[in-house]
């Protein structure tokens, strides 16, 4: 029963890490901050917010979506992202962003 602990612990800790990972860059925090104070936004409001190109910001989100910290919902032609519950993502933006 130790072994399979131990390898449960490992795994959460990976996905942390994958999690952790996907945060770690200023663009990144800068659009985790923005969706904390926000509630949601568009490529386009994050691209007048952060000033660089929208296929950036698209890469930045897409990493972020792939690790489930934010997601995306179609409204018409637009995508407007919000973070979601995963990994208390929220209180840790709140916590350290806000």
């Amino acid at each position: 029963m130790v072994e399979k602990a131990k390898k449960d612990d490992y795994e959460l800790m990976a996905k942390k890490a994958e999690i952790l990972k996907a945060i770690a860059h200023p663009v990144r925090l800068c659009i985790l901050r923005g969706l904390a104070r926000e509630g949601n936004s568009n490529v386009s409001n994050m691209q007048t917010c952060l000033d660089i190109p929208q296929a950036t910001i698209s890469q930045h989100l897409a990493k972020m979506k792939a690790v489930g910290i934010i997601k995306g919902k179609h409204k018409g032609t637009q995508v407007i992202y919000t973070l979601t519950k995963s990994a208390n993502i929220q209180e840790l933006v709140k916590y350290y962003l806000v």
